[in-house]
């Protein structure tokens, strides 16, 4: 069974209970903040919450969603409160449309160093740093690609909140696993300066193929790498441009001025994956001279 932190009480079937109001709350950044919580929906995150070893303060679930998901349940480290509610209570409570039965409150101190004021070194590995995306989706798919290409770990200076709802169905869990830091375009800009006095590190910008860039797989990707993407409307800001020493671009006809961000972070991303997988070739070697015939 298991280790719920009090005995279920009936099922929650008025929407004018208080936990409705409480959970509603964290539909927003200012009710995130307030109780230092965050709502997960569904039951693949709450999958994810188990496998990251996460210990989330309820469980909020409809009396059929339960009676299916019992062994899961079990799984799920504690100690944590259970709230059984009717269905008509849990879509009130959710922010999607349809959801399917199960809802979380997850602290925010569970996730570390996430929200924290710890400064990031991005001194190995590769670090996505994201200036001003606002689309919660666009920002959602650029953490999970983050997390498929093993980067050591995302700057989100402004934009999107990476906690709100909808950011974090889109990531599929991946916001739960990533170190992030958040901060002002200025505290990135202030953090990049500081990297670009070390030659190990290179600062790349990712920019639309018209304003020139080196084909991104001609870059060396094993070097420690800081990846700048702007936003969705205007790109980089002109001060993070600056401070990158090398530009790279997905090429692509002209159709179509740039890519969306998250389609073009998808080949930037797993080409440091790919080339470890497949090193360069070995230049080729002159061919011998045939032997002359014996004559």
């Amino acid at each position: 069974m298991p280790e719920i932190a009090e005995t279920p009480c009936e099922p929650i079937r008025s929407r004018r209970n208080p936990l409705v109001r409480r959970i509603r709350q964290l539909h927003e950044a200012r009710g995130r903040r307030d109780q230092a919580m965050l709502l997960l929906e569904g039951t693949h995150l709450l999958q994810e919450v188990q496998r990251l070893g996460l210990q989330a303060a309820e469980v909020v679930a409809s009396e059929a969603w339960l009676q299916r998901h019992a062994p899961l349940l079990a799984q799920l480290p504690g100690p944590w409160q259970l709230r059984p509610v009717s269905e008509e209570v849990l879509a009130a409570m959710a922010t999607t449309q349809q959801p399917d039965g199960v809802l979380l409150t997850l602290p925010l101190a569970a996730l570390s160093p996430a929200g924290c004021d710890d400064d990031p070194a991005p001194d190995e590995g590769l670090w996505l740093c994201l200036d001003t995306v606002q689309d919660p989706g666009n920002l959602g798919t650029l953490m999970r690609t983050a997390l498929a290409a093993g980067v050591s770990g995302l700057w989100l200076a402004d934009g999107a909140d990476p906690y709100q709802p909808k950011v974090l169905r889109a990531s599929a869990g991946a916001a739960l696993a990533l170190r992030i830091w958040r901060g002002p375009g200025e505290a990135l800009i202030g953090r990049l300066r500081e990297l670009g006095r070390a030659p190990e590190v290179q600062i790349v910008a990712s920019v639309p193929p018209a304003q020139g860039g080196l084909p991104y797989w001609e870059l060396d990707w094993s070097r420690p790498t800081a990846l700048l993407l702007g936003s969705e409307g205007t790109g980089l800001a002109e001060p993070l441009l600056a401070l990158a020493d090398r530009r790279v671009t997905v090429p692509h006809g002209a159709a179509v001025e740039s890519l969306n961000v998250a389609v073009a972070a998808a080949p930037l991303l797993l080409e440091r994956h790919r080339q470890q997988l497949m090193p360069a070739p070995l230049p080729q070697q002159p061919e011998a001279s045939p032997a002359p015939r014996a004559g």
